[in-house]
């Protein structure tokens, strides 16, 4: 008796292996029918439909060589010389009907791999930017890495289906036309055939099975590695200036070392299933002429039948050893399927829960509305999980100001986060004008590619902004200077997180503000690494302006430039002050 543990272990492993399977082949499915469906559908079919009808013509041509071929071999046998030079003419012929056919069927899979990824990758991403899922999906422990799954996943993903589904009609259009030439020569020939062929996929599939998993691991560490890469660039010069050279070589270090390992034990796994794999495919080779072979010696059958039945008997095990064949690749493309899926579901449930938080929430947004209005709402952490002001009320109309204070961790940044809707609230009631009519100045400004004009525009780079207007704005925020650095051309690109200083971006962040003239402004530090005399310039120039503003900051020198300010407390509690101006 085997020991009852290991027995239901075994059974709970069976049972998540067909619950992976089953979802695996539902996301499949999902996906290849939403392309197939979508505004691109007639192309894609157009494409589909050709590929199937050139896939078949290629098995035709295929049984076509093989009866040729058989015909030119069993000439040579009869040194028959008319029937030789006849048979050569016919075999050059296939070939020649071959070239083209295989030609276009290799471009027209092509171009639908890449009609397929296009779509998909935009369908993606713009899900992904979508209510903020990629906001929301930041440190998700069930989809990591969103970007490669968007990217590499998806490339492989189109490429890798339209394969094994022309694998797959191959192999059925082979089974098909051979397993009759194969029949007529031997019926004992097609038995040890498919017999052998249960065999060695049942084999290789308690041999490989292990392999599905540690692909996709694989495809999860070697993301981990590749942004690891570029969190150094992107943070290059704080790295520097700590001299953390050391910290961060180990972290690749780590991260490389895990791919490795991972990639180590595929490559075991790999060799484990090749031993299998080369022995069945060798004795293969040998299988038909070890049948046919005793038949002609008996004068059963002609010379030519030897090479047509190996011929035929390779064809039709290929067909039916898809598994044992594919199986490395399959194992990494089923990886692939369920990480695609796995983000696709995520995005699903992604808009669902914003539609049932938008039906149920307390934000309203009017768009005549002229105030941003907090009625007793209670500011908290995703999920719930940390209450961090209580019963927040205020009304703030244009041309009046707040400063928010506080010690950290009081959730100063937060409520300016549920204003803007990335985060909502437990309670209560929010209103304010959409959002195209409001704007937020982080304490690091996003710094984009592209020229300088764009980066005056972001986000609105379509808004009708004149370059004079751009050239006013700058020299408005006391950043002129930065003209000299592109030699006065606007249209020059260079890398602006590394040109400009913090204090500089948070200017061209001033500057952006004071082009898009909005309702109402948040600022969130949005001065912190400026000096106070081009702090207190901004906050003159955003009074005269007639915006209504937020701010967020410790300094007390923000104080004489606002009309009141909320204190907040680490119990949740707060108050509201009025300054004396």
């Amino acid at each position: 008796m085997g020991n009852p543990k290991e027995q239901d272990s075994a059974l709970d492993d069976q049972a998540a292996s067909k619950s992976t399977i089953r979802n695996t082949c539902r996301h499949f499915w999902i996906i290849s029918k939403a392309f197939f469906a979508s505004e691109r559908r007639h192309k894609a079919r157009g494409f589909l439909l050709a590929l199937l009808v050139l896939a078949l013509t290629v098995g035709g041509v295929q049984v076509l060589m093989s009866y040729v071929g058989r015909d030119f071999f069993t000439a040579i046998e009869n040194k028959n010389p008319s029937a030789y030079w006849r048979n050569l003419w016919l075999y050059l012929g296939t070939f020649a009907l071959a070239v083209p056919i295989g030609v276009y069927y290799r471009w027209v899979e092509e171009r639908l791999a890449l009609l397929w990824r296009e779509w998909m990758a935009q369908h993606l991403v713009k899900r992904y930017f979508n209510n903020r899922a990629y906001y929301r999906l930041r440190g998700s422990e069930s989809i990591d890495n969103p970007d490669q799954r968007i990217s590499e996943d998806v490339r492989n993903f189109t490429v890798s289906s339209l394969s094994f589904l022309l694998i797959t009609l191959n192999s059925l259009v082979t089974l098909v036309a051979f397993i009759g030439v194969l029949w007529v020569i031997s019926g004992t020939l097609v038995s040890m055939l498919l017999l052998y062929a249960i065999l060695g996929t049942g084999v290789s599939i308690l041999i490989g099975r292990r392999l599905v998993g540690l692909s996709f691991h694989q495809y999860q560490k070697e993301a981990d590695f590749r942004y690891g890469l570029v969190r150094v660039r992107d943070n290059a010069e704080s790295i520097a200036f700590y001299r953390g050279e050391k910290r961060e070589h180990l972290d690749l270090v780590q991260r490389l070392t895990l791919a490795v390992a991972n990639m180590r034990s595929i490559i075991g796994w790999n060799r484990n299933l090749a031993f299998f794999t080369n022995s069945y495919n060798y004795a293969a080779l040998v299988l038909p002429v070890v049948i046919v072979a005793p038949m002609f010696m008996r004068g059963e059958v002609k010379f030519g039948v030897i090479t047509q039945s190996a011929g035929a008997f390779a064809q039709v095990l290929a067909a039916v050893s898809l598994i044992i064949t594919q199986f490395g690749v399959l194992s990494a493309y089923l990886a692939g399927v369920q990480r695609l899926g796995a983000l696709w579901d995520s995005l699903d449930e992604h808009d669902a829960e914003e539609e049932r938080i938008a039906n149920e929430s307390t934000q309203q947004v009017d768009e005549e509305s002229r105030i941003v209005k907090l009625d007793k709402l209670t500011v908290q952490t995703p999920g719930g999980t940390h209450v961090l002001v209580t019963e927040l009320s205020f009304i703030l109309r244009r041309k009046q100001s707040l400063l928010i204070m506080g010690a950290s961790g009081t959730g100063k940044s937060s409520v300016l986060r549920t204003i803007a809707g990335l985060w909502y609230g437990a309670s209560g009631q929010l209103e304010r004008p959409p959002l195209n009519k409001v704007m937020f100045l982080p304490q690091r400004p996003y710094m984009i590619e592209g020229n300088l004009r764009a980066q005056l525009r972001y986000p609105h780079t379509d808004k009708g902004v004149t370059d004079e207007e751009i050239r006013e704005a700058v020299d408005k925020v006391n950043l002129a200077d930065i003209f000299e650095r592109v030699d006065n051309d606007l249209d020059r690109v260079v890398d602006w997180t590394n040109v400009l200083s913090l204090g500089e971006q948070q200017r061209v962040a001033f500057a952006r503000l004071f082009l898009q003239q909005p309702e109402f402004a948040f600022l969130d530090e949005s001065t912190s690494a400026l000096d106070e005399d081009n702090q207190d310039h901004l906050y003159q120039l955003l009074k005269k302006s007639g915006i209504g503003f937020i701010s967020v900051g410790h300094r007390t020198t923000l104080i004489e430039h606002h009309d009141r300010v909320l204190t907040l407390d680490r119990s949740g509690s707060w108050k509201i002050t009025t300054t004396d101006k």
